[in-house]
């Protein structure tokens, strides 16, 4: 069973946030405003409702950041991992 207490333990203020990343508080608040950064949770519909993160968005925000190698790093990411994929087949015409 899920606790108030245990699931305010799971969500981290900005300060916490910024702290397991090693960076400054207001560099997630930046991020935010120009939809980078892991995925945040907002705590209500006021503009000036708390903003929490999830220990484990982080984790999968930093695992989507993680290269083996500076040659597989591109800035538009996700994008250039997909045509990598598709690099596999060929897609030319008349290819099979």
């Amino acid at each position: 069973m899920t606790t108030v207490s245990s699931l305010s333990a799971a969500l981290l203020t900005n300060n916490q946030a910024a702290e397991m990343l090693g960076i400054r508080p207001n560099t997630l608040e930046i991020w935010r405003h120009k939809g980078k950064g892991p995925k945040f949770v907002k705590m209500g519909e006021e503009k000036q409702a708390p903003i929490r993160y999830r220990a484990i968005d982080i984790l999968e925000w930093l695992e989507a950041k993680t290269f083996r190698s500076t040659s597989t790093y591109h800035p538009t990411g996700d994008l250039y991992r997909q045509a990598l994929a598709l690099d596999r087949f060929d897609i030319t015409a008349g290819g099979a």
